[in-house]
C-alpha cells in the first residue's frame, strides 16, 4: 500500500510539474506575440491551455483517489491539499496568459505608439516569481517561497509605474487611449500572475512548515 501511495504522489508530481511548465511557457508566448506582433503565436497559446486545463482535471482526480483511497496524515495529507490548491493557481495563471493573448491580437492590428520595454519586464518578473514557487515546492524550500511573496510588492510597483507612463501618454494624445488602455490590461493581467504565483508559494510553506502565513510573511 505504501508503495503504491508514493507511486501515485510521484504522479501528482509530474503532472503538477507538466502544467507549471506549460503555464509558464503561455505566458512566454503571450509576450512574444505582443512584441513580435504574429498572430500565429496565439494559437500555440490557445492549444496549451486546453492542454492545462485537462491537466488540471486529472490533478484533481488522483488527490480525490489519494485522499479516498489512502487517508493520508500529516505530510502527506498537506501536500495533497497543497497540490489541489496549486493546480487552481497554475489554471489561472494560464487563463492570465490568455487574457494577455487575447489583448495583443487587438493591439498588433493597430500601430505601437511607444516602445515595449516595462511589459516585457514585468512579464520576466511574473515567470521568475513561477518559477521559483514550482522550484520551492519541489525543494521543499520555505525561505525561497517566502522570497517570492515579498517580491509580490515589487510586482505592484511596477504595474503603478506603467499605469502613470501610460496615463501620461493618454493625456497627451488622446489617439492613443485605446492601444494605452490594451497595455494596462496587459500590465494588470502580469500583476495577477504575481498574485496567483504569491498564492502558490503561501501553498509552500503551509506544506513544509505546517502553518499557514498568508498575510504575515516574516512569521
Amino acid at each position: 500500500m505504501e508503495r503504491h501511495l508514493d507511486e501515485e504522489l510521484q504522479e501528482l508530481k509530474e503532472k503538477l510539474l507538466m502544467m507549471a511548465s506549460m503555464a509558464e511557457k503561455n505566458i512566454s508566448l503571450s509576450i512574444q506575440c505582443l512584441k513580435e506582433r504574429k498572430e500565429e503565436i496565439a494559437q500555440d497559446v490557445y492549444k496549451n491551455e486546453e492542454t492545462i486545463n485537462f491537466l488540471d482535471i486529472e490533478i484533481d482526480q488522483i488527490c480525490m483517489k489519494l485522499l479516498a483511497l489512502h487517508q493520508p496524515m500529516a505530510v502527506d495529507l498537506r501536500y495533497i491539499t497543497s497540490a489541489l490548491k496549486i493546480s487552481s493557481e497554475l489554471e489561472r495563471i494560464a487563463d492570465q496568459a490568455v487574457n494577455i493573448t487575447d489583448r495583443s491580437l487587438v493591439l498588433i492590428n493597430s500601430l505601437p505608439f511607444k516602445p515595449l520595454i516595462d511589459i516585457p519586464r514585468m512579464a520576466s518578473m511574473a515567470q521568475s516569481m513561477l518559477k521559483d514557487s514550482i522550484e520551492s515546492f519541489i525543494k521543499k524550500d520555505a525561505d525561497l517561497a517566502r522570497n517570492v511573496c515579498w517580491r509580490d510588492d515589487d510586482m505592484d510597483e511596477m504595474n503603478d509605474q506603467i499605469f502613470r507612463v501610460l496615463l501620461t501618454y493618454m493625456m497627451q494624445e488622446p489617439a492613443s487611449i485605446k492601444r494605452a488602455v490594451g497595455l494596462m490590461l496587459i500590465g494588470r493581467h502580469l500583476e495577477r500572475i504575481a498574485d496567483h504565483s504569491t498564492n502558490i508559494s503561501e501553498e509552500v510553506i503551509y506544506y513544509v512548515k505546517g502553518k499557514s502565513i498568508k498575510h504575515h510573511y516574516t512569521d
